[in-house]
């Protein structure tokens, strides 16, 4: 007798020609959409950072596929042209002092979310993430218009202190988990041993936190160098960062090299890059997002 194979046998191979193997042969459709998407994505990326590359490297481009001639003139042209020594000069001293004021009144205020239990602890905490959970514009115009009240609207100062508002809840955000992490009773131990509550801080929890601080100002730092809205809104024509300077180079009144705009579009995208692998190498972003998300389920 002729041996019948079994179709509903689970182990039998399937045919060649049936739904089951051209699945396993040309993937599932899921798979493909997938990597069109990415492909896509990932293809108008390099479009949007090549583009601009090779142009602030070429003599011409108009319509070829690459430019008639290259050089590096056009640095040269972007830094003159647009004060680019002084815009650096400007963009670094208003991340310094965010950051170093961050610092300094994050950390005391995440210590007392992470140690102390008082009445409105939940609604500070609220307060505290609102400028990160909101769009910066939402309340950028009112703090401008208040900025602009007091005559600290286009100086440096009021760059730094509208800046502030997103930064110190960034500090307070990354410090927060770290102080957690650190158990009280060291903190008990030394206060036993003699030590006030300014030796408790310099001394014992100073060395601990040292890695969230550098976390959270490399956090700030990073924020405070993307920052369009806030800056933009309350930066006068000498304080100015690097990202306001930029908007302005290409859509302010005038005739200007296209070539030198790429080149100072090349200039503040390095930067960008350069503090964002930093960034990465002290802050976990899922830790941040989980951190964001825990605080908007328990408010």
């Amino acid at each position: 007798m002729t041996d019948v194979l079994d179709t509903h046998d689970p182990l039998a191979t399937p045919a060649a020609g049936g739904p089951a193997g051209r699945r396993h042969r040309f993937g599932r459709p899921v798979t493909w959409v997938t990597a069109l998407v990415f492909g896509f994505f990932f293809v108008n990326l390099a479009g949007v950072i090549g583009v601009p590359l090779v142009d602030s490297f070429g003599t011409r481009w108009f319509t070829s596929w690459l430019p008639d001639g290259w050089t590096t003139q056009w640095y040269g042209s972007a830094w003159r042209e647009f004060s680019l020594g002084q815009v650096f000069w400007t963009t670094a001293l208003v991340s310094v002092l965010v950051v170093a004021v961050s610092v300094v009144v994050g950390v005391p205020a995440a210590y007392a979310l992470a140690r102390r239990n008082f009445p409105g602890k939940r609604l500070v905490l609220l307060l505290f993430l609102l400028p990160i959970l909101v769009p910066p514009i939402t309340y950028g115009i009112p703090l401008a218009t208040v900025l602009y009240k007091f005559q600290l609207a286009g100086t440096l100062a009021g760059v730094v202190l509208a800046n502030l508002v997103p930064s110190v809840p960034f500090v307070v955000l990354t410090m927060t988990p770290f102080i957690e992490q650190i158990d009280p009773r060291i903190e008990a131990a030394a206060r036993m041993c003699g030590a006030g509550t300014s030796a408790v801080l310099l001394r014992i929890l100073a060395p601990l936190l040292v890695p969230g601080i550098l976390a959270a100002s490399v956090l700030v730092l990073v924020r405070t160098v993307g920052m369009f809205e806030l800056t933009f809104l309350t930066a006068g024509p000498d304080s100015q960062t690097l990202v306001v300077a930029l908007y302005y180079a290409v859509f302010s009144a005038g005739i200007r090299t296209q070539q030198s705009i790429d080149a100072m579009a090349v200039m503040y995208t390095l930067s960008m890059l350069v503090l964002l692998v930093i960034a990465l190498r002290f802050v976990n972003p899922t830790q941040l997002v989980t951190r964001v998300k825990e605080e908007r389920t328990t408010h």
